[in-house]
């Protein structure tokens, strides 16, 4: 009996191929994109998830009163809290910020390379995290100036060598030290949040003599970017353990006012909620977007199917009655029907995973992720996206076969049917959804390049262009720095291609040097004394190359920049630093004093406000401190010649810095960089609301085609009365445009309201025009008709004495 089914199932799909195909097709589409993206998902899904003792583990952030959150903690912290609280199994410490440009060289050997995944962590670090050692044990990381690497680190520095016992020799801020290899652990997986080649003990830090003398708990550097994560016992309390570490940090620093706030490990990478206040790295609203859009074109695909299959079953009306008045009972026209549904299903997976294999190149390129169908099986996101999968094949399968079996014999076979408008309001319902869905899309792909064209082309109140930055020495910083880096710039100064140069500690686009909220009026109002500021070294040529123009007062001159260990009393503010300190102009701040904790500084100048960072944040209160930086170069270079000019840059850089290596990037180019999210989500939202209306088009195209055939001796019928190609078109057209008219009328407000709400986080936003929507509108009405209209012109050229032959 099912072998009859399946056969009968194979050659109604044979007869109806243009149906099948279009099914099919839609079908496959929608699968593919639905599991591509379901693969993203479940990477990131994923991340962490991996480690053994993921549940206990907890990462310290702080929270200040008003209400930012930051990651760092003092060194002294984790081990005074494990001692005083018992549920803190263990901890580990981990400073990645400075370490960060370290270069690394084989001990003895001359060749260096620049490292950036490199990181001070406790001998801890293996047993609370699950990264598998490869050789060696982890044991040596409690000890000072020992390593342990990734198995690549290994690779290229000893080669086919044992890299344990073997040296490494390092140089960064705190000097030139050796460091003993004890241990080769394996390559960190993409699934990790922490990604490290090279780990250094942090107990390195803790010898004054790899530090020039100076207590490590109190330097800078470290207590700004050492990141705690403790181990808790498993019966352990997270809240009422927070109120404990809180008691004992106030007894630690009691002039402290912010709160510790532990996170769990599991929701580092993911908030568990739209509204965690916490810091995370992935966006957990960018996988709810595309969770929804992935849902929407299945279901797009899905309802395509139900309306062609409905639309269909009228032109089976007669083989329904037959077999009915044949003894057929109801419900083995149900598994018929449902095996028909199931094997056009089964067609549409196998295609969809061909179109996976073809696409998944360029879906990668797009995420910038190596992705591939085995991601599934590191997350239960899958099996609820397999789940969706089955139930929606098994309702939309389901609607139709119960639809033909509930088919009247009498009427049927009398020829009732092939006229009906049955389900025709159903098929106008699944239209108008189907163009809403694809209108909101075209809509949000509109605003969203709208906006990031905005950023991208605003005015930043300076001139990136034709900047060249080439990152400063990290080695070599004995007694003659200072000279080599004076005669660097000299060199620069003759080149001929160069037009202006200005050395700096940070560069627009790549942050400032820190923040502080040690700044005041002289007599601070209340509240004032919150107020941060962000505080970035310049040099006395900073402004000009960057041409960033004053409101008032004058630039800092050589001599300001070169007081090396005198105590700076100048600095330059600019125009929002200038309207917190309480100065109603940037005239009336230049000349005054403002307090930086206990010391008076007078405020030089006044520079127009420019954008230091993206358009994706507001404007930071600024103030610049004179200083011979070295961090950064900032040349201002023609684009003649521009691979011989960078080839003679990197020869006369690697002359004055030996050992050093060379590496540079255009200011314009990472100024993009900065807006890559925003390019990743309208590249998606490209293709998810081509692939929408395209499927959305396959269904019309097919109900044009059934249209068409219901209306044939109409058709013949108004050609013989002298009906032209234009009226037929029209005639056949309308009803499916007006269906396309009001989706738009219906998408357009919902697509406004949600990309208004939107567009509201970017403090530097585009205005949303009437145009963009109606456009969206337009656009769907024009593909609509292009596609009705192939259907609707082949039918109006048509003979009409082949459709009247029969009458």
């Amino acid at each position: 009996m099912f072998r009859n089914y399946f056969k009968i199932a194979f050659r109604t799909l044979q007869e109806n191929l243009i149906f099948s195909c279009i099914n099919v097709i839609g079908l496959s589409l929608g699968m593919a994109a639905f599991i591509l993206i379901i693969q993203y998902i479940s990477y990131e899904r994923s991340i962490n998830a991996f480690h053994t003792h993921l549940n206990e583990i907890q990462r310290a952030l702080f929270e200040s009163k008003d209400g930012r959150v930051y990651d760092y903690s003092p060194p002294v912290l984790a081990p005074a809290v494990k001692q005083a609280i018992g549920e803190v199994q263990d901890y580990c410490r981990i400073a990645d910020g400075i370490a960060n440009g370290i270069v690394t060289n084989k001990a003895g050997d001359q060749s260096s390379f620049k490292e950036t995944r490199v990181a001070y962590v406790d001998g801890s670090f293996f047993q609370l995290f699950s990264f598998p050692i490869h050789q060696g044990s982890d044991i040596g990381l409690k000890e000072p100036n020992t390593t342990a690497i990734s198995l690549s680190t290994a690779k290229k520095y000893f080669g086919d060598e044992v890299a344990i016992g073997k040296l490494l020799t390092i140089n960064n801020e705190f000097g030139e030290n050796n460091y003993n290899v004890v241990a080769v652990f394996e390559d960190f997986p993409e699934t990790s949040d922490l990604k490290y080649d090279i780990l250094l003990s942090l107990q390195t830090l803790a010898n004054p003599a790899n530090l020039h003398g100076s207590d490590w708990a109190n330097i800078e550097g470290t207590s700004s970017y050492l990141t705690t994560y403790f181990q808790l016992l498993p019966s352990a309390d997270k809240s009422l353990l927070e109120r404990k570490i809180n008691e004992q940090r106030n007894k630690m620093q009691p002039e402290e006012e912010s709160l510790l706030v532990l996170q769990p490990l599991r929701d580092v990478h993911l908030a568990p909620a739209l509204d965690d206040r916490l810091l995370h790295t992935g966006n957990l609203g960018f996988i709810y977007l595309l969770s929804g859009v992935a849902a929407l074109i299945l279901i797009i695909a899905w309802l395509n199917f139900i309306n062609l299959s409905t639309a269909g079953a009228l032109k089976r009306a007669k083989e329904v009655g037959l077999r009915k008045m044949a003894g057929a009972r109801r419900s083995q026209l149900i598994i018929q029907f449902l095996g028909e549904s199931f094997l056009l299903n089964i067609i549409g997976v196998f295609l969809a995973m061909m179109m996976i294999n073809l696409f998944q190149p360029v879906f990668n390129e797009i995420i910038g992720k190596n992705l591939n169908l085995s991601i599934l099986r590191h997350s239960t996101t899958w099996a609820w996206g397999l789940l969706l999968l089955v139930v929606g094949t098994i309702l939309s399968g389901a609607y139709t076969a119960f639809a033909l079996s509930s088919f009247n014999p009498a009427h049927t076979l009398k020829g009732a049917y092939s006229k009906s408008t049955s389900g025709l309001l159903l098929r106008k319902v699944l239209v108008v959804f189907q163009f809403s869905i694809s209108i909101i899309l075209i809509a949000a792909t509109l605003v969203l390049y709208r906006q990031l064209t905005f950023m991208q082309n605003q005015n930043l109140g300076m001139n990136i262009n034709q900047l060249l930055v080439i990152n400063g020495s990290k080695v070599g910083l004995d007694s003659t720095y200072k000279y080599r880096k004076e005669s660097f710039k000299n060199k620069l100064s003759q080149a001929s291609f160069v037009e202006g140069y200005c050395g700096s500690a940070s560069v627009p686009t790549d942050g400032y040097n820190y923040s502080t909220s040690g700044i005041t009026q002289i007599n601070p109002q209340p509240g004032d004394e919150k107020s941060s500021y962000s505080i970035a070294y310049v040099d006395n040529r900073f402004f000009s190359t960057y041409e960033i123009t004053f409101a008032a007062g004058n630039d800092f001159t050589e001599n300001d920049c070169s007081r090396s260990g005198q105590q700076i009393d100048k600095v330059i503010i600019n125009e929002r630093a200038s309207a917190q300190l309480g100065f109603t102009t940037p005239q009336e701040a230049v000349g005054k004093k403002m307090k930086w904790n206990e010391q008076l500084m007078e405020i030089q100048g006044v520079v127009n406000d420019y954008h230091h960072l993206s358009l994706k944040q507001t404007i930071d209160p600024i103030v610049f401190v004179p200083q011979l930086s070295s961090n950064y170069f900032t040349l201002k270079v023609r684009t003649e010649n521009m691979q011989e000019n960078i080839a003679y840059l990197k020869n006369v850089y690697q002359q004055f810095f030996p050992g050093n290596p060379f590496e540079y990037f255009f200011v314009d180019e990472n100024y993009k960089k900065q807006y890559s999210a925003e390019e990743q989500y309208g590249q998606f939202f490209t293709l998810a609301s081509t692939l929408a209306i395209f499927i959305a088009c396959l269904g019309l195209f097919g109900l044009a085609t059934f249209t068409v055939e219901q209306r044939t001796k109409e058709i013949g019928i108004r050609k013989v009365l002298g009906a032209n190609t234009a009226q037929v078109v029209l005639l056949i057209s309308r009803d499916f445009l007006l269906l396309v008219a009001i989706a738009a009328a219906l998408a357009i407000p919902v697509a406004w309201i949600s990309m208004d709400s939107w567009i509201q986080q970017f403090p530097y936003r585009t205005e949303i025009s009437v145009f963009t929507f109606t456009f969206a509108g337009g656009l769907a009405l024009f593909i609509a008709f292009f596609t009705i209209s192939a259907k609707s012109i082949q039918a109006a050229s048509s003979n009409p004495v082949n459709s009247l032959r029969n009458e």
